[in-house]
């Protein structure tokens, strides 16, 4: 049997691990860490890579180390780190590069690899004095506690015009995520990036070094400029205390929704598109698509404004669909075991991220408890904080 299960191998279940680890919790031995990619956080960095992210929108102290100035330290130790590039703003916001080798090191220092598991997870049961986790690969394992810590990443969101478009014309518009997604060379230009936030943003920077002049972002709104997606006061007492003290949790919903800073991004961000847009190499239009029209090699989109779009790709931005995740093997086990969900179908915890004894949740299951911030890094260490304090 095993200490501990965690269902998730990326940036909220690898912090798990490593708080556990680091504070002696358990050993390498005695975890067990189970997702669908071969490698740990591979879905993480497929992601930001596609975008060319160069910098986290997290300072510095955001990663998966239970020391705030580990990242720090570790690029002070690192010759090819320089803190004028690889640390940016006054927020001390890290390069991705910089915090992708953090990950690697941690994976490699505390032999995370050997704890990792590539398979789905199919079902989980309570049984006498423990839980049994089934996977798709055939393994059961039997573990003391257990941690679900999976994101909404798989539930990629597309408008019904997209939907429609994307069954008809497959080859013609591609969700940025998408895991088929092909090289941006092989696809037919124009390009058009639907979205308006971070995602978009950078995807829209990163083609138009390429193909500049040939790219137009159409977004729903005017740019909503927040350094963060929700207030920092959140990651303090000032905001949670009142926020845990509801005993509504339709009233939580709301005050996590009004929180975020939905399809927001910084303000150096809207500098770089100002200064793209000046020398002509983007285009960017407000508007909503009514109706689209295929022919050869290209798409004619219509908007509610009135004007026409023309595109060889059309690159959707449009983020993730807002359900329960691993919705398929889940909601029998919420049912099986009945596991208290609010009326958003999100699991109601105790303080500390506890669904049933010994089930513990994080990231964005666990976002009734912790806040607008649970799908984030800081999320991401204040659950792993409170679960390694048990």
């Amino acid at each position: 049997m095993h200490q501990w299960v965690i269902i998730g191998g990326g940036i909220q279940g690898l912090t798990v691990a490593t708080f556990l680890l680091k504070k002696n919790k358990t050993t390498t031995n005695q975890i067990r860490i189970v997702d669908p990619n071969p490698k740990p956080l591979e879905n993480w960095k497929r992601c930001t890579s596609t975008i060319s992210m160069p910098y986290l929108r997290s300072p510095s102290v955001h990663h998966l180390d239970t020391d705030p100035f580990s990242l720090q330290s570790f690029s002070k130790k690192k010759q090819t780190y320089q803190s004028n590039n690889d640390f940016y703003g006054r927020y001390k916001r890290p390069s991705l590069h910089m915090f992708n080798d953090h990950c690697d090191h941690l994976v490699d220092e505390l032999e995370i690899q050997q704890a990792y598991v590539t398979s789905k997870v199919s079902n989980l049961e309570k049984r006498d004095g423990y839980w049994r986790v089934d996977l798709e690969n055939g393994e059961k394992f039997k573990a003391e506690k257990v941690v679900i810590a999976i994101g909404i990443s798989e539930q990629l969101h597309l408008p019904e015009w997209a939907k429609n478009l994307k069954q008809t014309n497959p080859n013609s518009l591609f969700h940025v995520f998408d895991k088929e997604l092909p090289s941006f060379e092989k696809m037919n230009a124009p390009f058009v990036v639907v979205g308006g936030g971070i995602t978009a943003t950078h995807l829209a920077i990163k083609l138009a070094a390429s193909f500049p002049g040939e790219v137009t972002m159409l977004k729903r709104h005017p740019f909503r400029i927040h350094d963060f997606d929700s207030n920092p006061e959140w990651l303090g007492p000032k905001k949670r205390h009142p926020f845990v003290k509801m005993k509504d949790y339709e009233k939580r919903r709301d005050a996590i929704k009004s929180a975020r800073h939905k399809g927001s991004i910084p303000s150096e961000l809207r500098n770089r598109l100002n200064h793209l847009v000046k020398t002509e190499k983007i285009c960017i239009k407000e508007g909503m698509v009514t109706e689209h029209q295929v022919r050869p090699k290209e798409v004619h989109l219509s908007l509610d404004t009135g004007e026409f779009i023309t595109a060889g790709s059309i690159l959707m931005a449009t983020g993730f669909e807002q359900n329960l995740p691993g919705k398929d093997w889940l909601e029998p086990v919420i049912k099986q075991e009945k596991l208290p969900c609010a009326k958003c179908g999100y699991p109601i915890l105790n303080n500390m991220l506890e669904w049933a004894p010994n089930l513990y949740v994080s990231g964005a299951l666990a976002e009734l408890e912790v806040g607008p911030i649970a799908r984030n890094i800081s999320g991401a260490r204040v659950a792993a904080n409170i679960i390694s304090s048990i």
